[in-house]
């Protein structure tokens, strides 16, 4: 696209959307981007001189996928305070397009917190993101187990079949929203199941429901020898299924006592929490050769945040409140896939 030096009033494209307005197949270099609230006017400028001058692909990014209206895109903008330096690139992946501005903002914790609820009012996906990791480079990507790789939390299907739900329910809602000690949570849990059969964990593991763009995910990551794991609060039973499903690098999570083929309400050793997850992690990246800034974690409860916290880029998933404030990214309704748009 040659555009050399160009003003385009806001009220002449804005219910335009990306694609539209830019179409990716027509961007073949790095364009100057910058918004003028007052004016309301883009100003574009594709000369090499201003690419240089701006270091495009140095700055923050902000993602966005090809289908938001430049409307919104300006709403977005406005409500996080965020300012428009160029754009980048364009990632074509998944069957989806995204594109990559290069921005400017004065407080980045605060612009992300704005940016994950523009995203959950408008419905729609958008990351603010510094030096995200690449797909073209070996990385590790670690996930919580359930509510993120699959739509089930197995404890809460496991007390069900054993007459016990709702009170099992209770304990991990007030676990996930970060109210309740992990731990002592499990204990608690895992206690209400004593004398349960054996069986009721192959009823659960039984077409197990994945999480929506899991495999699609782990397919294009294996792809770039990225390693994929598993590191879990819940139970080994589910995590070893799922990594011989996925052919996953590693699955780590609870051993659940079973004596008889009955459960005895005890859990084997020690419980895997919020900073064994993050353990594990940190073990992967040194097990594998990772570099730190190739690291991924994504999870959707407060027991993923240790995790995530000790990753370089820590995505919450279908999260809690709680979790949404203090992660780098969010994917708020799409599926899991989604996260390879995050990438560089």
């Amino acid at each position: 696209m040659t555009i050399q030096h160009k003003i385009i009033p806001l009220h002449d494209i804005q219910q335009l959307n990306l694609a539209q307005w830019l179409p990716a197949d027509s961007i073949t270099n790095e364009i100057a981007i910058q918004f003028d609230k007052a004016q309301q006017t883009f100003a574009l400028n594709d000369t090499a001189q201003a690419a240089a001058d701006t270091n495009l692909s140095d700055a923050i990014e902000l993602v966005v996928f090809a289908d938001i209206k430049i409307a919104t895109l300006v709403n977005l903008l406005n409500e996080c305070e965020i300012s428009l330096v160029g754009l980048h690139a364009v990632n074509q992946r998944n069957n989806a397009t995204s594109y990559r501005f290069s921005v400017k903002v004065i407080d980045i914790k605060q612009a992300r917190n704005r940016l994950s609820s523009f995203n959950t009012t408008e419905k729609i996906e958008s990351a603010l993101l510094v030096n995200a990791p690449t797909l073209a480079t070996p990385g590790l990507l670690v996930m919580d187990m359930d509510s993120t790789t699959i739509k089930i939390e197995c404890i809460d299907e496991i007390a069900a079949l054993a007459g016990v739900g709702e009170e099992v329910a209770a304990v991990t809602e007030l676990a996930m929203q970060g109210e309740l000690d992990f731990s002592q949570s499990l204990h608690q849990r895992v206690a209400k199941l004593q004398h349960s059969s054996e069986d009721i964990l192959a009823q659960v593991a039984h077409n197990i429901p994945l999480m929506e763009g899991l495999e699609t995910l782990v397919t294009a990551l294996k792809k770039h020898q990225w390693r994929v794991a598993i590191a879990s609060g819940g139970f080994t039973y589910f995590a070893d299924h799922l990594k011989n499903m996925l052919s996953l690098d590693a699955a780590v999570a609870n051993v659940l006592e079973i004596q008889n083929n009955k459960l005895t309400g005890k859990v084997l050793g020690a419980v895997i929490d919020a900073q064994a997850k993050a353990d594990c992690l940190l073990q992967l990246k040194n097990d594998f050769a990772i570099a730190p800034s190739q690291t991924v974690a994504m999870g959707d409860g407060a027991n993923d945040l240790v995790m995530m916290a000790a990753a370089h880029l820590g995505v919450a998933f279908h999260a809690k409140p709680l979790v949404l404030a203090q992660a780098d990214a969010c994917i708020t309704k799409s599926g899991l896939d989604c996260l390879l748009h995050w990438l560089k």
